[in-house]
């Protein structure tokens, strides 16, 4: 019995009880108030005899694969619910199921197309270690970019590498073409182009990169301390004060930054070292280190 601040409509008392199915009643008229049960208890249920709890439906929806993941699958491993290993006659007659399974899969030009695409967006995700998020962002890309009809005349390579240079772009993890071209079978000026048809396409909001993004990265593959990064970011904020990063591109004056605070902090690095870490020429490194110095009146052996 429950001393509720509810009262009975029809008599108006405060005496409710509760049974053990979760009705609610008066307990002076018997009128139930509440015949509605609410499970409180967890929605998931177990359905395998594995022993792992929370299990309710499949894997969720994903961009990453050509039918996001909502359609069944057969286990390439040859083995029964039990774990038992099939005899060969069971083994041909699945062997004929998954692969007439896989064509009904793949039932048109279009999901050939995201089959094979998403593949290499995986394959050169993986090998530049993006995280999730931005491989999930680089396949909705692509998939919008084939839905407007953007690869038609286009090699596969190059607009799935656009869409993997556009994602980090809008997720601010930056990545210059270089790098992307570097691990994709296409070159920097193709994935250029691509990525300029693309964001136009689609409208992408891509903020310009800063060179604030690529000291940390750079100072990270270049093992320097937190101060040097520190004395980057201190000399890069003063360019930008005297507008000395207008027209020029992001990764040169981020890798002349940290040039210059390394010899500034006394741990050196040679202009190879810093031009390998950010994906330039040394002479790019060279001319952008000149300005910076005389910019900003600093002389690296002053200190």
């Amino acid at each position: 019995m429950l001393n509720s601040f509810e009262k009975c409509a029809e008599c108006g008392s405060r005496e409710i009880e509760e049974n053990t199915q979760g009705e609610r009643s008066c307990v002076d008229c018997g009128l139930v108030l509440s015949g509605v049960v609410i499970d409180s208890g967890p929605e998931w249920r177990n359905y395998s005899d594995s022993g792992e709890s929370g299990e309710r439906v499949g894997m969720p929806s994903t961009e990453l694969l050509h039918d996001k993941g909502l359609t069944t699958d057969i286990d390439w491993r040859n083995k029964d619910f039990a774990g038992i290993t099939m005899n060969s006659q069971s083994s041909r007659i699945f062997r004929r199921l998954r692969r007439q399974h896989q064509r009904t899969r793949i039932s048109n030009s279009k999901e050939r197309n995201l089959s094979v695409a998403l593949a290499e967006l995986q394959r050169i995700a993986s090998q530049m270690n993006l995280p999730k998020s931005v491989r999930e962002r680089s396949a909705y890309i692509y998939r919008k970019a084939v839905e407007l009809g953007l690869v038609r005349g286009r090699s596969i390579e190059g607009v799935v590498a656009a869409s993997i240079y556009a994602a980090c772009r809008m997720g601010n993890i930056p990545r210059t073409l270089d790098e992307v071209g570097a691990f994709s079978r296409t070159g920097r000026k193709e994935i250029g182009r691509t990525y300029r048809e693309v964001s136009k396409a689609l409208k992408l909001r891509v903020s310009p990169s800063s060179p604030s993004e690529y000291i940390p990265r750079f100072c990270s593959t270049l093992k320097l301390p937190h101060k040097t990064q520190s004395s980057a970011m201190k000399i890069l904020s003063d360019a930008e004060s005297r507008e000395l990063t207008a027209g020029r591109g992001p990764t040169g004056i981020a890798a002349a930054s940290v040039y210059l605070a390394s010899l500034i902090t006394k741990n050196p690095r040679t202009q190879k070292e810093v031009s390998e870490a950010a994906g330039i020429t040394e002479v790019t490194i060279r001319n952008r280190y000149k300005e910076l110095c005389v910019a900003l009146e600093i002389n690296p052996d002053d200190y």
